[in-house]
């Protein structure tokens, strides 16, 4: 009996409305649906081949509602505009699709952009179709893509999401002087601390 009812156990979640996301994205895999489009806070359709720029690509996946986005604002704007001055294309996606008929619907979004002064692409992420292709499940995630469009950063903004004041190394940034300085990336994977991202 107990071994049908663990057989059953992952159909069980996929009918309750519970998703088993797949294993993240590998160091050196490449950039998934690159030509797909996603509707931007502009009102444009964006991909990301779209916004890819010379020397790479940032792709963040994030909200408006999650504290730890919330709180690490300040380090999300820093990393985004270290980004544009290395020539590197930034994305943040908002994949929390069972919120979006509330705080994370399209218009929150674009509120929430203007507030916070975004000069990058916010897109929704319909169905969370790019989280479950990069196997993302918090936000904030962090995934930065090479020239070539490989990834060779997986993880977290830094090394301490709770307290900006006691971060010893900026992780993405690091990453993205490394690439741009031809050197092969140093930490290549950390652990993304943050909200579980909302799945319909």
């Amino acid at each position: 009996m107990k071994k049908i009812l663990f057989a059953a156990f992952p159909a069980i979640l996929l009918f309750s409305g519970w998703l088993i996301p797949a294993d993240p994205l590998p160091i050196g895999a490449s950039l998934p649906h690159p030509e797909v489009k996603m509707k931007d806070i502009s009102g444009q359709e964006v991909s990301f081949s779209d916004a890819r720029k010379k020397n790479g690509l940032l792709v963040m996946f994030s909200c408006n509602t999650c504290p730890y986005v919330i709180k690490n604002q300040t380090r999300t704007k820093e990393v985004c505009q270290f980004a544009s001055t290395k020539d590197i294309g930034v994305v943040l996606l908002n994949s929390n699709e069972a919120q979006r008929t509330e705080d994370d619907s399209f218009d929150e979004m674009k509120a929430y952009a203007a507030d916070q002064g975004y000069a990058w692409f916010y897109l929704v992420d319909k169905n969370s179709a790019m989280a479950d292709a990069f196997g993302a499940n918090r936000t904030p995630e962090c995934f930065l893509f090479d020239k070539e469009g490989r990834l060779v950063y997986h993880g977290a903004i830094d090394d301490n999401a709770g307290d900006a004041s006691a971060v010893s190394r900026k992780h993405l940034i690091e990453a993205m002087t490394e690439i741009t300085s031809n050197k092969d990336v140093t930490v290549k994977k950390s652990r993304s601390v943050g909200c579980t991202i909302k799945r319909q």
